[in-house]
């Protein structure tokens, strides 16, 4: 007796793999490698996770009221424009449920989060990857890969593992290019790390459009990762559907009651993102020193890029380990790169050190 096939979506595609935890044989590694914030929460969201204790056995509130409050005024947006979810993976799958079904298209930029393309698949949508010749968003490859079969359009900015951000003319330039009935999804995960002038990340058009929806997360500078809490920002349209969907204690308790609190410790963040634009200077310049290629990155993370030969990607990676450090190596595009995590400055020392030796051994 065969057993229940899945639909031929859900098997398209490789199911994710997270980041490396440990080294054989080494008891604290250095794990560099999903670009987790090194300082963790600040002290006002470990004490509203701990308060939140006492109420683990009720029910948590399923308007997410609190914590839509907190995003709302930190942000200046329109609570009933928002949405949240376990994860911002959780919400990108709202979106795609909603909106893609069987025989549809999806159009995503290379180097988007994977479970975007996970997500279009199970629906039964073609997915077509748009390439990012200069290690970011291309609206050109993009907009020429529309039908009239299209339906979403996802792009990440920054992008991972490249760290680029797309300009602000260039987002506005891609969603010009589309047609009303298509969706824009801009997965700004790292959103608070980019510091350019020329960084936009979507919100003014989520604000103004009816067809663009942005994601956000506190897994990364709000240091929120284990507890799985992202959102999405939206016309009130789209938001409405996805409320259909959503389950109704997607977020926990604990959960909200931390976002909130981390959101509102403007200082805390301000300190994380002072701290990152020094340390990925400091890294990248020593590192370019070396003779390693860095791309430019307006993320929490640096992508190194390696010649063929013996002191390839795989070289480093392995070098990296037997010195206690984890990397993420970067499966097919960009070809022979290692993507490392900022972490502390004695984190960011080793990996100049091991680097070094590589380097010049």
């Amino acid at each position: 007796m065969s057993a229940p096939a899945a639909r031929p979506g859900v098997m398209m595609t490789a199911a994710y793999i997270p980041g490396e935890r440990a080294i054989a044989g080494v008891a604290t590694p250095l794990k560099l490698s999903s670009n987790e914030s090194p300082h963790g929460p600040g002290a006002r969201a470990l004490e509203a996770y701990a308060r939140a204790a006492g109420e683990i056995f009720r029910y948590p509130s399923s308007a997410q009221d609190e914590l839509r409050r907190a995003v709302a005024e930190v942000h200046r947006l329109d609570p009933a424009r928002l949405i949240f979810g376990n994860g911002s993976d959780e919400v990108i799958q709202m979106l795609t449920r909603a909106f893609v079904g069987p025989g549809d298209e999806v159009i995503l930029s290379e180097h988007c989060f994977l479970m975007a393309k996970v997500h279009a698949l199970a629906q039964g949508a073609k997915v077509l990857v748009a390439p990012e010749p200069d290690y970011n968003t291309s609206v050109d490859e993009i907009l020429k890969r529309l039908t009239p079969r299209t339906r979403l359009v996802t792009i990440a900015s920054p992008n991972n593992p490249c760290g680029r951000h797309l300009p602000g003319t260039e987002l506005k330039r891609l969603h010009s290019g589309l047609p009303e009935n298509v969706i824009l999804l801009v997965d700004a995960a790292y959103s608070e790390y980019a510091t350019a002038d020329d960084y936009d990340n979507g919100t003014t058009l989520a604000t103004q459009a009816a067809n663009v929806m942005m994601t956000r997360t506190f897994s990364k500078l709000y240091g929120l990762a284990a507890l799985r809490v992202g959102w999405g920002y939206a016309a009130p349209e789209i938001i409405q559907a996805l409320e259909h969907l959503r389950s109704p204690f997607n977020v926990n308790g604990a959960a909200q009651a931390a976002a909130a609190a981390a959101v509102r410790d403007r200082e805390h963040a301000a300190h994380v993102r002072a701290y990152n634009e020094r340390e990925r200077t400091r890294l990248t310049q020593g590192l370019r020193a070396l003779g390693i290629t860095v791309v430019p990155s307006s993320a929490n993370f640096i992508l190194l890029l390696f010649s063929e030969g013996p002191r390839n990607a795989s070289a480093a990676q392995a070098h990296l380990l037997a010195h206690g450090i984890i990397p993420r190596p970067v499966g097919g595009s960009p070809a022979n790169s290692l993507r490392i995590t900022l972490g502390l400055e004695s984190d960011n020392d080793a990996v100049l050190r091991a680097l070094r030796s590589f380097a010049t051994g």
